[in-house]
């Protein structure tokens, strides 16, 4: 082992102080509790400081590549999950693209085998402070969140973070994530680009059933609740009329009363996923299945309980030793969501376009997904955004397939790529892994899918 470290530290003496290389090592996890026993690749968590005086602090878990694939030749895809307020560990770790999945158990992990690891190293982030096991020694940074500040706190993560990790400046690095994360990926990439900082070597972005454009969301939201039977004829026409709120503002409260009785006509399905299950008892019952019997098919089916799993792993004292999380003591739990960011969330442009425009002026590599189950963020709103921005297309729509069956549809463009994803939900990696794995390969290649 002291060989080993001394060559490690021989290799990054060129890019590294001693100190650097220290808190990298202080920051490797030797062992998580219920993992396989045949874990190969290596990976870090813990926190980097974003605001001295305030005592905000984020953490991260990186995961790289196995060693079988060459993870110092593989590029960095940081992670980011919306919400606002919603954990990157709970979401995109533990349930989409990361290279475990827990068990019902809540106490056991097993591989996931559509990890995005296998083609990035995976570096996931829990922003703003106060999400997940991220905080603030400063109260009130919990409740003045909003996006200027938490793209200021990822910026200054990412330049910290790559002092620590010396080995991965000048890397190929891209940025990823979904839901309201539409905002936050666009705004950390505008920032990154714009700073122009030499040991960033950005790429481009890929988001996610993303948010992108009131306007052009809110026009989709109702058209797909419409055409999927899920209101009224009386409630579309509703929304119709008293959501015309234009560009310039957000949803008046004549406008949100409507959509509030749009919601109740639509009953206890899950709106991220209309056609699965939610869980409830057909769930419960397929988790006491899986606990009797252990099936390995039930390991890779859609399990719509997997959010409560993350909340009794992440809240084992055991799991935040190893991983060397909740250092400040803090008594409340780990959520996967928390109720107090967000909740007054103090700005939200009402569109990324303007970005979008530039970003691609700049060349950087753009691709949008969108999984066509969703009725939260659904593939209408991101069809209508994407085609106010005028882009010339390249191709024309066409059908994509995984095992001569159709995966989603894609257009290209001058300047962005569209993907839909067929049969997906909200979090496209969750309910169709392989084909948001295949997504992910044909992204980092730059090719069409």
């Amino acid at each position: 082992m002291l060989r080993f470290l001394l060559f490690f530290l021989v290799l990054l003496l060129p890019y590294a102080s001693s100190s650097s290389i220290y808190d990298q090592e202080n920051d490797r996890i030797t062992h998580l509790p219920g993992e396989p026993n045949d874990v190969s690749f290596s990976h870090f968590s813990g926190y980097i400081t974003v605001n001295e005086s305030a005592g905000r602090a984020l953490f991260y878990w990186l995961t790289e590549s196995p060693p079988s694939q060459n993870p110092e030749s593989k590029p960095l895809v940081l992670w980011l999950n919306g919400g606002p307020g919603c954990s990157s560990l709970a979401y995109g770790a533990a349930e989409e693209i990361g290279p475990f999945r827990i068990n019902p158990d809540g106490k056991t992990l097993y591989h996931n085998p559509y990890s995005w690891n296998k083609l990035a190293n995976l570096l996931f982030l829990e922003s703003p402070a106060g999400v997940g096991f991220s905080y603030s020694n400063t109260t009130s940074d919990l409740y003045t969140a909003g996006d200027k500040r938490t793209a200021e706190d990822a910026y200054v993560f990412l330049v910290k973070w790559f002092e620590r990790f010396p080995q991965y400046k000048h890397r190929e690095f891209y940025i990823a994530g979904e839901s309201y994360a539409g905002h936050y990926v666009p705004q950390l990439s505008q920032i990154v680009y714009e700073k122009r900082n030499p040991d960033i070597n950005f790429k481009g972005f890929i988001v996610g059933n993303a948010v992108i454009d009131d306007y052009h969301d809110y026009v989709g939201l109702f058209e797909y609740w419409w055409a999927h039977g899920l209101i009224s004829d009386h409630s579309y026409h509703e929304l119709r009329i008293t959501c015309e709120f234009g560009y310039s503002e957000h949803p008046s409260p004549k406008c949100s009363k409507a959509m509030e009785a749009a919601y109740n006509e639509q009953g206890n399905i899950d709106p991220y996923s209309i056609y699965t299950i939610t869980c409830k008892k057909e769930a419960e019952a397929l988790r006491s299945r899986f606990l009797r019997v252990r099936h390995p098919w039930m390991w890779r089916a859609y399990d719509p309980c997997t959010e409560r799993y993350s909340g009794m792993y992440f809240n084992s004292l055991e799991v935040q030793k190893a991983m060397h999380a909740n250092r400040t003591g803090i008594s409340y739990p780990w959520t996967s969501c928390s109720d107090i960011v967000g909740a007054k969330w103090a700005d939200s442009p009402l569109s990324m376009l303007p970005i979008y425009k530039e970003l691609i002026a700049a060349g950087l590599r753009i691709w949008v997904f969108s999984g066509d189950t969703d009725s939260v963020v659904p593939v209408t709103g991101t069809r209508y955004s994407i085609r106010s921005l005028k882009l010339q297309p390249i191709s024309k729509w066409y059908p994509w397939y995984d095992n001569e069956q159709v995966g989603g549809w894609c257009q290209v463009y001058k300047g962005l790529t569209l993907v839909t994803i067929h049969g997906a939900g909200h979090e496209v990696p969750l309910f169709r892994p392989r084909r948001a794995f295949l997504l992910f390969k044909s992204f980092l290649e730059n090719k069409p899918m």
